[in-house]
């Protein structure tokens, strides 16, 4: 039980699931109903994927490939940023509007699901980091188990949290939509930076 409540507290924190809430409204303005449903599934599916895979091979993994969780932090970082700087500016928007109108919602919905909204802002470096760490302190399948149950519920928090984000947006409005978006984009931004440095500053030093 403490276990359970350890691996539920600290994923909460790292994932963030409320925190996700007002991210995916802006990454999805624009999507119609089935559209925003269908990138809630996919993104909440493949974080959950993500964040297993790792809870079972995650620590052999990076270490055979001769990855540091220090450099996810940092490629995760710089994604964001991107993402960030969109937002701000609202290319994402314009671009989102565009494909809407050349019918194309199915590849736009897909690609914005698995970055970034399951990765890296979902299963982001610090859940694969909290992910790994939980796992190297499980000492027996059992515990593991325990952990997958962890992640399977923090993760369907999140789906429910996306499914109600329609709700919200039409509370907010379009002008409150605008609001939040570049407030987020500037957010977002900074954690992109922050990323970045505590990757940098996690590097290992030869």
């Amino acid at each position: 039980m403490d276990y359970l409540l350890h691996a539920l507290v600290t994923l909460f924190v790292t994932v963030d699931p409320v925190g996700l809430a007002p991210m995916f409204m802006v990454l999805t303005a624009g999507f119609g109903p089935v559209a925003r449903r269908q990138t809630a599934v996919r993104a909440t599916a493949t974080a959950a994927a993500v964040l297993v895979a790792f809870a079972l091979i995650g620590e052999p993994l990076i270490g055979f490939l001769g990855i540091s969780l220090a450099a996810f932090r940092i490629a995760g970082g710089l994604l964001l940023f991107v993402i960030a700087f969109e937002m701000v500016f609202e290319r994402r928007i314009e671009r989102k509007t565009v494909t809407a109108e050349k019918a194309s919602s199915y590849e736009d919905t897909r690609y914005v699901a698995i970055f970034p909204l399951a990765i890296p802002l979902t299963s982001g470096p610090g859940a694969i980091s909290a992910t790994i760490l939980l796992a190297s302190q499980a000492g027996s399948i059992a515990a593991v188990l325990v952990l997958i149950a962890a992640i399977i519920a923090m993760i369907a928090a999140c789906l429910v949290i996306f499914l109600l984000a329609g709700r919200i947006e039409h509370f907010l409005g379009e002008t409150g939509r605008l609001v939040v978006s570049r407030l987020l984009g500037v957010i977002l931004a900074a954690l992109a930076v922050q990323f970045v440095a505590d990757g940098v500053l996690a590097m290992p030093i030869h």
